[in-house]
């Protein structure tokens, strides 16, 4: 459908028809991290968005990168940025907000509006507004890697030069 009907053509990774990628170019993903392969995914890149390594987003999430301006609402603040880091876990219809930074093996549970960030990761955050439910145990949780390794379409070993080429970050 992707390819074929035209839904996010051009974004570099699988995405369900149903979801919507807005300026990919300001989109940069991690290894088998696929934002809105998922169906009814909303990932917004009027700002930028990073998002690391074998990091699952689950269906109806929606990341935020770029508010309205609060006295002008035909204009966005382009220098809003969301980071998400690898092994991360996004859960059923959560949001992710401007300006927010989640570390590496942080869980965000469904339903769940993430205002504030959690750097530090290794942790478990649920709620409206999202707060610590749950700290990790560091030495428990496991980072894994498969073979051969692939960001969306293009192999990890060629990505930096699609990124320089493509993106606009």
């Amino acid at each position: 459908m992707q390819k074929v009907l035209g839904f996010n053509r051009k974004v570099y990774w699988p995405v369900h028809f149903t979801s919507k990628i807005n300026q990919y170019k300001h989109i940069v993903i991690g290894v088998e991290t696929n934002p809105g392969y998922e169906p009814g995914c909303y990932i917004q890149g009027i700002g930028k968005v990073y998002i690391g390594d074998y990091t699952r987003i689950a269906q109806n999430v929606g990341i935020i990168s770029s508010n309205h301006d609060l006295y002008d609402s035909s204009r966005h603040d382009h220098s809003s940025v969301v980071k998400i880091g690898s092994y991360c876990w996004l859960g059923m219809n959560s949001v992710i907000l401007p300006n927010v930074t989640l570390g590496d093996f942080t869980i965000v549970g469904a339903g769940s509006v993430v205002t504030k960030s959690f750097p530090e990761g290794y942790c478990v955050i649920a709620g409206n507004p999202a707060k610590l439910i749950k700290q990790l145990d560091k030495d428990r949780c496991k980072p894994y890697k498969n073979e051969p390794e692939y960001i969306g379409f293009v192999p990890k070993e060629k990505f930096e030069d699609f990124r320089k080429r493509n993106l606009w970050i």
